[in-house]
């Protein structure tokens, strides 16, 4: 299982059926923040919306398709980021990534998404990690630029957030290009 220790208050856990009810709330805190760029919010309207969830995260685990990590902060649950999938045959991934509204600018996303990307381009040796952002979701596109991913492009109408499409910005980054 997925642990991996940030610095002294922060760590990442693949998430498991004992922080349903951590993560339900945290969703909940956060909903109205949250649901300006994350279609699924609207659908989380019980803990076992969220039970479901990271069940069909711990079957991700084990069709070894990437993860779900949750973001530790402090003692307390964050936020969430992971592995939409991994594609083995070309050796690439893309991340996604929230957080709940008090642990907004504390530098908890970026050290996440970096740990992530190591872990992505070292341990499982793939070659290249993609995040897309909406083009107006400047804080979810401000974590790639700060890494060093390459925008190369924008994706039109490239998502349905409730009532209209949104075109996302992608970020790429390689292997070859990731800080040693």
């Amino acid at each position: 299982m997925f642990s991996f220790k940030i610095d002294d208050k922060t760590n990442l856990k693949m998430l498991n059926l004992r922080d349903t009810e951590h993560l339900f709330a945290l969703t909940v805190q956060s909903k109205d923040t949250l649901r300006e760029w994350l279609p699924f919010i609207d659908f989380t309207k019980t803990s076992d919306d969220t039970k479901n969830f990271i069940q069909s995260t711990m079957k991700q685990f084990s069709d070894n398709n990437g993860f779900q990590a949750g973001i530790w902060y402090d003692g307390s649950l964050a936020g969430v980021i992971g592995f939409h999938k991994i594609d083995w045959n070309n050796k690439s991934t893309s991340i996604g990534y929230w957080l709940g509204n008090d642990y907004v600018g504390l530098g908890l996303m970026t050290k996440s998404v970096e740990a992530f990307v190591d872990y992505a381009l070292q341990d499982l040796q793939l070659n290249r990690v993609e995040i897309r952002a909406a083009v107006e979701n400047k804080k979810s596109r401000a974590i790639p630029e700060r890494l060093g991913f390459k925008e190369e492009g924008c994706v039109r109408q490239a998502e349905w957030l409730y009532d209209h499409y949104v075109d996302h910005v992608l970020y790429g980054m390689l292997a070859s290009d990731w800080k040693k």
